[in-house]
């Protein structure tokens, strides 16, 4: 799972991207202006000092995303381990009214910390819960859920 913290990162990607294409549809226009053919067209427009450096804006600006990108690796939980994190973590009454099985509160950063393959401890998963925007937030509990609750084998019929 890949999150982008800072969205200035993304904002500059599509910003170059966008000054790419337009680097791009200069440089055609101006291979028709000059008469280049068809066939050489592509090639007279990607060797073009503009659309190269648009080019090369793009690129450090995608590896710029890339390192500002975090990667969130997760397991599933032994049933052992998931049904021992479920008491730990009971819901409260009116959670349970509710139909809840586990505390909403404390359940989803101790099952972030408890799947990480990354080594992410529990407050740290819980700072992400607290100081991400809410879509964020839930993706990131329903991809620690999802590892736990999702099939992995094919049993067939006998």
């Amino acid at each position: 799972m890949s999150f982008i913290d800072d969205p200035v990162l993304k904002q500059t990607v599509t910003d170059t991207a966008l000054g790419l294409a337009k680097a791009r549809a200069a440089a055609i226009s101006n291979a028709i202006e000059h008469g280049v053919s068809e066939a050489d067209r592509e090639t007279w427009v990607d060797g073009q000092p503009t659309v190269l450096a648009a080019q090369g804006a793009l690129t450090q600006a995608q590896t710029v995303l890339e390192e500002g990108t975090l990667k969130l690796t997760f397991r599933g939980l032994p049933r052992p381990e998931w049904e021992q994190l479920l008491r730990e973590h009971p819901p409260t009454e009116t959670q349970a009214d509710l139909g809840h099985e586990y505390n909403v509160e404390s359940f989803p950063a101790a099952l972030i910390g408890a799947c990480s393959v990354d080594g992410m401890s529990v407050d740290e998963a819980q700072e992400l819960l607290d100081t991400w925007s809410d879509a964020d937030a839930k993706a990131l509990f329903t991809t620690a859920l999802l590892v736990n609750q999702t099939m992995r084998a094919d049993l067939g019929k006998g």
